[in-house]
């Protein structure tokens, strides 16, 4: 089939409410804070699907909204972006929800809710045509997705999956997507070091690619059985909040290595450049980088 499409974005989309502290830390031993709460478009399918679309390429989603007030909105903005929503399906339960205590340096705490996520079965039929025509799949992690990786397979589609915060290397819930993945994405935010689990993702997989994102560390690389570490990029913005800074690393190195045809390193920075100035946005998906900000941003970074 004629691959009309650049990316299907597979994952959860939903409203995430911003908690941001005035303080560097919640007084539990108050009833009440004070803080500034912001609600806006926001997940892993939100940011990389907006962020796609953002740098121009052709975009469609696979996931679910409710039948709700914030469903109603994210159809609406996905329709105003020009993102393919014929596989944007209803989740009976309601629209995914996603609550983030924000701390002063950017840093945040996530409590998630995702609805029937472990339950939905999407259409296979409408999945497996859109998967047909896209010459990239970019999954995240909901249980159902892991029934549309075969799809992708038989397709001959690009294959990438986002881990996103890896706590057991053993863990089984994520042991199809590292099966199934041609490029592997994962944050090591709670290990020190990603050298074991990319080994470990290696041993059930040997042939993916592998980036790990380390947040303030920078990130990993790992490539034919060799694992490359890469210092953080700086822009002039400050961070002030790092939600879908991982997903942004996967959308600049996938829009770069896979859509675009650059090499791995380059792609590794524009991935950083992406994740970082993801991390300039406060509380919002609107903005996210541009093709020619990453261009621009890329020609300064090079010596």
């Amino acid at each position: 089939m004629e691959k009309i499409l650049d990316v299907v974005v597979v994952g959860n989309v939903g409203i995430d409410t911003n908690i941001y502290l005035y303080g560097n830390e919640i007084d539990f031993s108050v009833e009440a804070n004070f803080t500034h709460n912001i609600d806006y478009l926001g997940q892993a399918g939100g940011y990389a699907s907006r962020g796609y679309q953002r740098q121009g390429k052709r975009t469609a989603f696979i996931g679910h909204v409710g039948d709700d007030f914030s469903g109603r909105f994210i159809r609406e903005v996905f329709a105003r972006d020009g993102i393919d929503t014929r596989a944007l399906f209803t989740d009976p339960t309601g629209t995914a929800r996603s609550v983030n205590f924000m701390y002063p340096d950017g840093r945040r705490k996530n409590f998630y809710d995702g609805k029937a996520h472990m339950t939905l079965m999407p259409d296979l039929q409408t999945c497996r045509e859109l998967l047909s025509c896209a010459r990239l799949a970019h999954f995240n992690i909901p249980n159902w997705a892991r029934h549309l990786l075969p799809l992708a397979r038989e397709a001959g589609t690009v294959v990438a999956c986002d881990l996103q915060d890896v706590v057991r290397v053993d863990d089984p819930y994520r042991g199809d997507f590292i099966a199934a993945a041609d490029f592997l994405f994962f944050s090591a935010a709670n290990y020190p070091d990603p050298t074991p689990l990319i080994y470990e993702f290696w041993r059930r997989n040997p042939g993916c690619v592998i980036v790990s994102g380390m947040g303030a560390r920078g990130c990993a690389l790992g490539v034919a059985g060799r694992v490359e570490f890469f210092d953080p990029v700086s822009l002039p913005e400050p961070v002030i909040d790092s939600n879908g800074a991982g997903d942004g690393l996967a959308v600049g190195f996938l829009s770069s290595h896979v859509l675009e045809g650059r090499d791995l390193r380059e792609s590794i920075l524009r991935g950083q450049i992406t994740a970082r100035y993801t991390c300039t946005q406060r509380a919002s998906s609107d903005a996210l980088i541009t093709s020619a900000q990453v261009e621009a941003f890329t020609q300064g970074a090079k010596p």
